[in-house]
């Protein structure tokens, strides 16, 4: 009788993966932490079963509000819009980098450079067109609407996200589509020129932001997918996040 064949081993430093399928996605609710306060949704019942037969609501809301998309045309003039994404784009190889001990110390960190190097010898080389996930913890607090902000005294926010030069180096040295993030912002909340959003849309690549459960997400071998809205003309747009592996 044959043998069955070996399995392949694992390369250095990299842990056995299990098959998986983890929604990435915060629901909409109107007591999700905004960026900034009055910029929450609303909702109401419009028909009931009761009355009507059939239950609907109506919400009113902003493209960027909750787990959502920030599409080319939210920071670069002349950028595409949520509808001109291609669905070939939405679906990308998933890499998370995890920073949430650092982020549990110094709020205002970054991912820099160096964690993407040190990303790449603990795993393996970012591929191309892949969708780099920042992983901070912070989607933890987003029960608290005060800590998810990280607002301080004078208003100023104070939470992870991706340096300039992080952003930078992997448009240019390994070609990305997007980036993405378990905060309020691609750019860290202390940011108050928006640096990274306008090299990442400058460069035709769009973000996802509150982005759920990656603690949940191998660091390597993921699929991401974006459900991303298509609204008219949109700067961006909520969307349904899941990765699968």
């Amino acid at each position: 009788m044959a043998l069955p064949a070996a399995a392949p081993a694992q390369a250095a430093g990299r842990p056995a993966r299990r098959t998986g399928l983890q929604d990435l996605t915060h629901p909409v609710t109107p007591s999700f932490p905004a960026f900034e306060p009055g910029e929450e949704p609303s909702r109401r019942t419009v028909t009931s079963i009761p009355d009507d037969g059939y239950y609907m609501q109506e919400w009113s809301i902003l493209e960027h509000f909750g787990t959502h998309v920030d599409a080319p045309a939210h920071f670069t003039a002349g950028g595409r819009t949520s509808t001109e994404l291609a669905l070939a784009e939405l679906i990308s190889p998933a890499v998370v980098v995890d920073i949430a001990r650092r982020a549990a110390r110094e709020p205002d960190t970054t991912v820099t450079v160096a964690d993407l190097v040190a990303y790449e010898r603990r795993y393996d080389r970012i591929p191309r067109d892949a969708a780099v996930l920042m992983h901070s913890g912070w989607a933890a607090k987003a029960g608290d609407v005060d800590a998810y902000r990280g607002a301080d005294a004078q208003g100023g926010l104070h939470f992870p996200g991706f340096s300039v030069e992080a952003c930078e180096w992997l448009l240019t040295k390994r070609r990305i589509r997007c980036l993405g993030v378990d905060t309020l912002s691609i750019d860290p909340g202390n940011s108050t020129g928006f640096e990274t959003h306008l090299a990442l849309t400058g460069a035709d690549r769009y973000g996802v932001e509150n982005v759920a459960h990656l603690d949940r997400v191998p660091p390597y071998g993921a699929t991401l997918t974006v459900g991303l809205i298509p609204y008219q003309d949109g700067s961006g747009g909520q969307a349904r996040v899941f990765a699968n592996w």
